[in-house]
């Protein structure tokens, strides 16, 4: 029986990645107000039963062409990384890397769906999601340094997540990277200084050696 169903899957693969590929043509193209079932159907060159088969809305499939674009496993692989990471300062660093190579990625086809978002659902729909997903990850990274005892004051875990999210928003990276064409290497250097010089305080300091002997003994 796995040697029957392999076709089937690489044929539900193949249709989908067209599918996928068709979509992200249509937005680029058109924008999202060019994105219909129809038109994917006719672009992928299927039936629109077959669309609806793999993606049973407008916004599933919308959410699979960025969830595309950022590769494999989508935003929880891309940043595995990050959480494994054995310490702040180098979670923050891989944090900086991840968002400097994903955001450029993504970057033409969410604005495309930002700017519908005030006028059509299912863009809007997205964006919602989109954001609550990464703000969960930037509060995911401002937990780990409250834990370890890193959050710089005055953040609290809300305050530094809203922030972070504010940094890595795509009008940020968009005037970076286009306006001030900013290399996505010098990005991720900048956004990895922000980020430690902002969010983390510093490690502690050991008390100098000898210091409490000295105190503790008579005057001489």
């Amino acid at each position: 029986m796995g040697s029957a169903g392999a076709p089937q899957n690489a044929r539900s693969r193949r249709t989908v990645a067209a599918l996928l590929r068709a979509a992200r043509e249509l937005i680029e193209e058109g924008g999202v107000e060019a994105l219909t079932m129809a038109a994917v159907a006719e672009r992928a060159g299927v039936t629109r039963r077959a669309v609806y088969l793999h993606f049973p809305s407008r916004v599933s499939l919308i959410n699979g062409v960025v969830e595309d674009l950022k590769g494999a496993g989508g935003l929880d692989e891309v940043l595995r990384p990050v959480w494994e990471t054995a310490d702040a300062i180098t979670m923050v660093e891989q944090w900086a890397r991840c968002m400097a190579s994903l955001l450029p990625r993504i970057m033409p086809i969410v604005r495309a769906i930002q700017r519908v978002s005030h006028t059509d659902p299912d863009a809007a729909r997205h964006w919602e999601e989109a954001t609550r997903s990464r703000r969960a990850a930037c509060r995911r990274l401002a937990e780990r340094l409250a834990e370890e005892g890193r959050l710089a004051p005055p953040w609290t875990v809300d305050s530094a997540a809203d922030m972070m999210l504010a940094l890595i928003s795509f009008e940020v990276v968009e005037t970076l990277l286009v306006h001030c064409r900013w290399s996505a290497d010098r990005l991720a250097e900048h956004l990895a200084a922000v980020f430690c010089g902002t969010f983390i305080t510093p490690a502690p300091r050991d008390e100098p050696s000898g210091r409490g002997a000295a105190a503790d003994a008579p005057p001489g």
